[in-house]
Protein backbone atom coordinates (compact mmCIF):
# COMPACT_ATOMS: atom_id res chain seq x y z
CA UNK A 1 0.00 0.00 0.00
CA UNK A 2 1.45 3.35 -0.99
CA UNK A 3 1.24 6.47 1.11
CA UNK A 4 -1.55 7.91 -1.04
CA UNK A 5 -3.61 4.70 -1.26
CA UNK A 6 -7.03 4.62 0.37
CA UNK A 7 -7.12 2.05 3.20
CA UNK A 8 -9.82 -0.64 3.19
CA UNK A 9 -12.57 0.71 5.50
CA UNK A 10 -13.55 -2.80 6.60
CA UNK A 11 -9.97 -3.54 7.66
CA UNK A 12 -9.72 -0.20 9.45
CA UNK A 13 -12.92 -1.03 11.36
CA UNK A 14 -11.71 -4.55 12.27
CA UNK A 15 -8.41 -3.23 13.60
CA UNK A 16 -10.13 -0.45 15.53
CA UNK A 17 -12.61 -2.89 17.10
CA UNK A 18 -9.85 -5.27 18.18
CA UNK A 19 -7.72 -2.49 19.64
CA UNK A 20 -10.62 -0.99 21.56
CA UNK A 21 -11.28 -4.44 23.04
CA UNK A 22 -7.75 -4.50 24.43
CA UNK A 23 -6.45 -7.01 21.88
CA UNK A 24 -3.10 -6.95 20.09
CA UNK A 25 -2.85 -6.79 16.29
CA UNK A 26 -0.17 -7.03 13.62
CA UNK A 27 -0.26 -4.27 11.02
CA UNK A 28 1.95 -2.89 8.26
CA UNK A 29 3.74 0.41 8.71
CA UNK A 30 5.95 2.44 6.39
CA UNK A 31 9.02 0.70 7.88
CA UNK A 32 8.36 -2.85 9.14
CA UNK A 33 5.42 -4.86 10.48
CA UNK A 34 4.26 -3.61 13.85
CA UNK A 35 2.75 -5.33 16.87
CA UNK A 36 0.21 -2.93 18.29
CA UNK A 37 -2.22 -2.38 21.17
CA UNK A 38 -4.15 0.57 22.56
CA UNK A 39 -2.33 2.13 25.53
CA UNK A 40 -5.49 3.79 26.79
CA UNK A 41 -7.00 0.34 27.52
CA UNK A 42 -5.67 -0.97 30.86
CA UNK A 43 -3.55 -4.10 30.44
CA UNK A 44 -3.46 -3.99 26.63
CA UNK A 45 0.20 -3.09 26.28
CA UNK A 46 1.10 -6.01 28.56
CA UNK A 47 0.04 -8.26 25.69
CA UNK A 48 2.74 -6.71 23.49
CA UNK A 49 5.51 -7.42 25.99
CA UNK A 50 4.26 -10.99 26.45
CA UNK A 51 3.89 -11.67 22.71
CA UNK A 52 7.41 -10.43 22.00
CA UNK A 53 8.98 -12.03 25.05
CA UNK A 54 10.35 -8.63 25.98
CA UNK A 55 10.87 -7.09 29.38
CA UNK A 56 9.01 -3.81 30.05
CA UNK A 57 12.24 -1.89 30.68
CA UNK A 58 12.39 -1.40 26.90
CA UNK A 59 9.71 1.23 26.12
CA UNK A 60 7.01 1.13 23.49
CA UNK A 61 6.55 4.04 21.10
CA UNK A 62 3.17 5.29 19.90
CA UNK A 63 1.93 6.00 16.39
CA UNK A 64 -0.40 8.96 15.86
CA UNK A 65 -2.69 10.14 13.08
CA UNK A 66 -1.29 13.66 12.87
CA UNK A 67 0.69 16.38 14.63
CA UNK A 68 -2.32 17.51 16.67
CA UNK A 69 -2.51 14.04 18.23
CA UNK A 70 1.19 14.27 19.12
CA UNK A 71 0.74 17.69 20.72
CA UNK A 72 -2.05 16.30 22.92
CA UNK A 73 0.23 13.73 24.59
CA UNK A 74 3.47 15.73 24.79
CA UNK A 75 4.59 18.18 27.45
CA UNK A 76 5.94 20.43 26.19
CA UNK A 77 5.48 20.47 22.43
CA UNK A 78 7.77 23.18 21.09
CA UNK A 79 8.01 25.28 17.95
CA UNK A 80 11.14 23.29 17.03
CA UNK A 81 9.12 20.08 17.14
CA UNK A 82 6.53 21.69 14.89
CA UNK A 83 9.27 22.50 12.39
CA UNK A 84 10.65 18.95 12.53
CA UNK A 85 7.20 17.43 12.06
CA UNK A 86 6.45 19.72 9.12
CA UNK A 87 9.50 18.34 7.30
CA UNK A 88 9.71 14.70 8.39
CA UNK A 89 6.13 13.63 9.21
CA UNK A 90 4.46 11.53 8.05
CA UNK A 91 7.63 9.47 7.95
CA UNK A 92 10.22 7.28 9.63
CA UNK A 93 11.12 9.55 12.55
CA UNK A 94 10.29 8.83 16.19
CA UNK A 95 10.60 11.80 18.55
CA UNK A 96 11.14 11.17 22.25
CA UNK A 97 9.37 13.95 24.16
CA UNK A 98 8.00 14.61 27.63
CA UNK A 99 4.65 12.99 28.39
CA UNK A 100 1.51 15.03 28.83
CA UNK A 101 -2.26 14.69 28.81
CA UNK A 102 -3.73 11.22 29.14
CA UNK A 103 -0.43 9.60 28.19
CA UNK A 104 0.89 10.18 31.71
CA UNK A 105 -0.98 7.08 32.92
CA UNK A 106 -0.17 4.77 29.99
CA UNK A 107 1.88 1.64 30.63
CA UNK A 108 4.53 1.85 27.91
CA UNK A 109 7.53 0.55 29.83
CA UNK A 110 10.74 2.50 30.19
CA UNK A 111 10.78 6.01 31.61
CA UNK A 112 7.23 7.08 32.57
CA UNK A 113 8.19 10.74 32.08
CA UNK A 114 8.85 10.42 28.34
CA UNK A 115 7.15 9.01 25.26
CA UNK A 116 8.34 8.16 21.77
CA UNK A 117 5.87 9.40 19.18
CA UNK A 118 5.73 9.04 15.39
CA UNK A 119 3.29 9.92 12.62
CA UNK A 120 3.88 7.10 10.12
CA UNK A 121 3.87 7.36 6.36
CA UNK A 122 1.26 4.61 6.02
CA UNK A 123 -2.42 5.49 5.47
CA UNK A 124 -3.80 2.39 7.17
CA UNK A 125 -2.10 3.14 10.48
CA UNK A 126 -3.06 6.80 10.37
CA UNK A 127 -6.69 5.90 9.59
CA UNK A 128 -6.87 3.51 12.54
CA UNK A 129 -5.17 6.01 14.87
CA UNK A 130 -7.64 8.69 13.77
CA UNK A 131 -10.43 6.44 15.12
CA UNK A 132 -8.88 5.04 18.30
CA UNK A 133 -6.17 7.52 19.27
CA UNK A 134 -2.43 6.91 19.64
CA UNK A 135 -1.43 3.26 19.16
CA UNK A 136 1.39 1.63 21.15
CA UNK A 137 3.56 -0.18 18.64
CA UNK A 138 6.81 -2.08 18.34
CA UNK A 139 8.27 -4.26 15.62
CA UNK A 140 6.41 -7.55 15.15
CA UNK A 141 9.14 -10.03 15.98
CA UNK A 142 10.58 -12.02 18.84
CA UNK A 143 12.70 -9.73 21.01
CA UNK A 144 16.23 -9.45 19.69
CA UNK A 145 15.43 -11.09 16.34
CA UNK A 146 15.02 -9.47 12.89
CA UNK A 147 11.51 -8.41 11.93
CA UNK A 148 10.11 -10.82 9.30
CA UNK A 149 9.18 -9.19 5.97
CA UNK A 150 5.69 -10.68 5.62
CA UNK A 151 2.60 -10.45 7.79
CA UNK A 152 2.29 -14.22 8.23
CA UNK A 153 5.92 -14.61 9.27
CA UNK A 154 5.68 -11.64 11.62
CA UNK A 155 2.62 -13.11 13.34
CA UNK A 156 4.23 -16.56 13.53
CA UNK A 157 7.33 -15.12 15.24
CA UNK A 158 5.30 -14.11 18.31
CA UNK A 159 4.65 -16.26 21.38
CA UNK A 160 0.91 -16.44 20.72
CA UNK A 161 -1.91 -15.36 18.40
CA UNK A 162 -3.17 -11.82 17.85
CA UNK A 163 -6.71 -10.69 17.10
CA UNK A 164 -6.08 -9.35 13.58
CA UNK A 165 -3.19 -9.73 11.14
CA UNK A 166 -3.29 -7.06 8.42
CA UNK A 167 -1.35 -8.10 5.31
CA UNK A 168 0.46 -5.20 3.67
CA UNK A 169 2.69 -7.25 1.39
CA UNK A 170 6.45 -7.65 1.78
CA UNK A 171 8.05 -4.98 3.95
CA UNK A 172 11.81 -4.61 4.11
CA UNK A 173 12.13 -1.04 5.33
CA UNK A 174 14.61 0.35 7.81
CA UNK A 175 13.36 1.00 11.34
CA UNK A 176 12.60 4.62 12.17
CA UNK A 177 15.26 7.03 13.33
CA UNK A 178 14.78 7.78 17.04
CA UNK A 179 15.73 11.25 18.27
CA UNK A 180 15.49 12.36 21.89
CA UNK A 181 14.09 15.89 22.00
CA UNK A 182 13.70 16.18 25.77
CA UNK A 183 16.87 18.21 26.34
CA UNK A 184 18.39 21.41 25.02
CA UNK A 185 20.07 19.51 22.18
CA UNK A 186 18.69 16.73 19.99
CA UNK A 187 20.27 13.32 20.71
CA UNK A 188 20.28 10.36 18.33
CA UNK A 189 18.98 7.24 20.10
CA UNK A 190 18.71 4.90 17.11
CA UNK A 191 19.98 5.22 13.57
CA UNK A 192 17.46 4.82 10.78
CA UNK A 193 16.68 6.23 7.37
CA UNK A 194 17.16 9.82 8.59
CA UNK A 195 20.35 11.30 9.99
CA UNK A 196 20.57 13.48 13.08
CA UNK A 197 21.84 16.30 10.86
CA UNK A 198 18.64 16.18 8.80
CA UNK A 199 16.51 16.43 11.92
CA UNK A 200 18.63 19.24 13.34
CA UNK A 201 18.33 21.15 10.08
CA UNK A 202 14.54 20.91 10.22
CA UNK A 203 14.49 22.07 13.84
CA UNK A 204 16.58 25.18 13.16
CA UNK A 205 14.97 28.61 13.12
CA UNK A 206 14.04 29.64 9.56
Amino acid sequence: MTDDAEPDPDLVARLATALRAGEAVVLPTDTVYGLAALPSVPGATGRIFALKGRRPEVPLAVLVADVDAARAIASPWTDALDRIAAVHWPGALTLVVGRGGGAASWDLGGDPRTIGVRCPGHPLVRAVAALVGPIATTSANAHGQPTPPTAAEAAASLTGPVAVVADGGTLDGVASTVVDATGAALVLRREGALTLAQVEAAAAEP
